[in-house]
């Protein structure tokens, strides 16, 4: 198997996070996250270091870092390791977090809301059809029911 940049390697890392991939995913100050993934394509483990994103997917984010293990095990641990001692310098703002997840070219198709007023998309719904009048509904009297 082909070695792979770091640019592509935390590439990857971003697109399983925005996956939801994530095993751990941690909120921390100055809109940072400390995350542990594992890559099923090779097998690696990362613990991974990221800001968020504004440029929607064009550049790394700044002050982006990993690590990279060979068993989820090591990556487990340092990965308690890093989040100590991100609780000790005050730096944790909310664990197993899922704020800025996904980005523009990764995240799926939007979900309508489950409680919204209508079950018909929009986008989806032909007008010359739905204006059509609704064909009349009358009962069918048989012969045998008449008086």
């Amino acid at each position: 198997m082909q070695e792979r940049s770091e640019e592509q390697i935390t590439s990857r890392l971003l697109e399983l996070e925005n996956e939801g991939q994530a095993e751990r995913r941690v909120k921390l100050t100055g809109e940072r996250y400390l995350s542990l993934l594992h890559d099923p394509d090779n097998g690696r483990s990362y613990v991974f270091r990221h800001g968020t994103d504004d440029t929607e997917g064009a550049e790394i984010p700044p002050q982006t870092e990993f690590d990279e293990y060979p068993t989820t095990d090591v990556a487990q641990q340092a990965f308690e390791e890093a989040l100590n001692e991100s609780r000790r310098a005050g730096e944790v703002e909310e664990e197993d977090s899922t704020d800025d997840i996904g980005d523009f070219e990764s995240s799926g198709a939007e979900v309508r809301d489950l409680f919204a007023d209508s079950d018909e998309d929009e986008l989806s719904v032909d007008p010359v059809i739905s204006e059509e009048e609704e064909p009349s509904r009358d009962p069918v009297i048989s012969e045998e029911e008449e008086p």
